[in-house]
């Protein structure tokens, strides 16, 4: 059986193709050239599966969304409080390059670009190696890659920095920074160089969306209280001007770059990445706003309707019967998209026959209506491989066990009540 998440993401790309509207970062000559076309999405389950579609092999700039591994990086180092210091956690309700300062004439927080200048003159110093690069390697191990540098962008950018330097040199003014503004915001522009894919950036997003621990090598990278912190900030702060908007309407702590990048995190769920390069008016990506829009929507990803999630949905599969022709899956806890996509990844693995599946949702407590939709999208796909499907579902909530293509399914109150009616798996 092949997993139906590939197919929805497809949909979801091609239906978000039409929009036109929009423009370019022409502020930058090089983004200017960019190919308005493009279009990709990918998402990273939290125990690190990718699934992509579209352009997901070509490399943009990270731009803005470079701004939450760099606070993370800091934030690693020095500690919270030591970098609170400097950079506030307040929304501004300005747009990203505004040359303002908060009250106490901290930036009001690292998502807008005085706080992360701000931020990137904290990088601790290593002998020999300047601050974009350390960056550079630190978001290389994140992604599992050795990312680099657009070098054409780069230049491109610092030609047109006036505004950044501005920044710059009012922080250095009222003594935020402590060394040469041109050089910090030099090193600030490389960093948002930096090349990446949406694939890269829903691996390095899945670190986020695992607690701190990159879920392909089972390795911590950054304490939990560090990534609750950037998240939260990511949160009230990522999206400008447009958080209030992005929050009521997708709900998912994110960060927005003006390649036409954006990055979302759910924790403990999935991080979704999206590109296309034109922009609204605030700086976000217009069809990567609007594929967001559809996957929160469609997938029940908004951070207010939380349900705690299992780490696995599967608690446990044996054969039995037979010659060992009964193939049972015991399944326990919510049955939302995450657990969904696990189940169905899981099914994956039953060979295309025509062996009996018995999937018992006994200790399932809820099943939220995107896990339902995936779910029956499995049992079809099991059917089409040849295979018989039984439930024990004392619950019937499956809209009486009727499947997409109106497979009715056999259903049992217990799994006495299957194993006594065994000559139903010949149905």
């Amino acid at each position: 059986m092949k997993t139906p998440l590939p197919d929805y993401l497809a949909h979801v790309l091609d239906a978000c193709d039409i929009d036109n509207s929009g423009h370019l970062a022409d502020y930058i000559p090089e983004l200017a050239n960019a190919n308005p076309d493009r279009l990709a999405l990918a998402m990273s389950t939290v125990d690190g599966e990718i699934y992509s579609v579209g352009d997901d092999e070509i490399e943009f700039t990270i731009q803005s969304m470079s701004k939450p591994f760099t606070y993370a990086y800091v934030l690693q180092q020095m500690g919270i409080d030591a970098v609170l210091e400097k950079v506030g956690v307040e929304p501004s309700g300005e747009a990203f390059n505004e040359i303002s300062l908060g009250k106490d004439s901290r930036p009001k927080n690292p998502m807008i670009n005085s706080g992360a200048i701000t931020t990137h003159s904290l990088i601790p110093v290593k002998e020999g190696l300047p601050s974009a690069e350390i960056l550079r390697e630190f978001m290389s191990e994140l992604a599992g890659r050795k990312l680099s540098f657009d070098d054409s962008v780069y230049c491109s950018e610092i030609k047109t920095a006036y505004r950044n330097l501005s920044i710059g040199y009012m922080l250095r003014t009222v003594g935020i920074l402590e060394a040469d503004p041109v050089d910090i915001v030099n090193g600030y522009i490389r960093q948002c160089s930096i090349l990446v894919t949406v694939k890269d950036l829903v691996r390095m997003g899945s670190v986020f969306a695992n607690g701190g621990v990159d879920p392909k090598t089972g390795k911590r990278l950054l304490n939990r209280s560090v990534v609750r912190q950037v998240l939260s900030v990511m949160m009230s702060c990522g999206m400008y001007d447009a958080a209030g908007d992005w929050l009521t309407t997708v709900g998912i702590p994110a960060k927005s770059g003006v390649a036409g990048g954006i990055l979302g995190v759910l924790p403990g769920q999935v991080s979704i990445a999206v590109f296309s390069p034109k922009l609204d008016v605030h700086g976000n990506s217009i069809r990567g706003i609007d594929m967001m829009e559809r996957l929160s929507r469609d997938m029940g990803l908004h951070l207010m309707e939380g349900t705690p999630s299992a780490q696995t949905i599967v608690q446990s599969h044996y054969r039995t019967g037979k010659n060992a022709s009964l193939s049972v899956y015991v399944l326990r806890g919510v049955l939302k998209f995450t657990e969904a996509e696990m189940l169905l990844r899981t099914f994956q693995h039953e060979p295309v026959d025509k062996s009996t599946i018995i999937i018992d949702l006994t200790q399932i407590s809820l099943i939220h209506e995107v896990g339902k939709r995936m779910f029956l999208e499995g049992m079809d796909r099991l059917i089409d491989d040849g295979h018989s499907l039984l439930l024990v579902d004392p619950e019937q909530r499956l809209d009486h066990a009727r499947t997409h293509k109106d497979r009715v399914l056999h259903v049992y109150q217990d799994m006495d009540d299957l194993m006594q009616n065994q000559e139903d798996f010949s149905d």
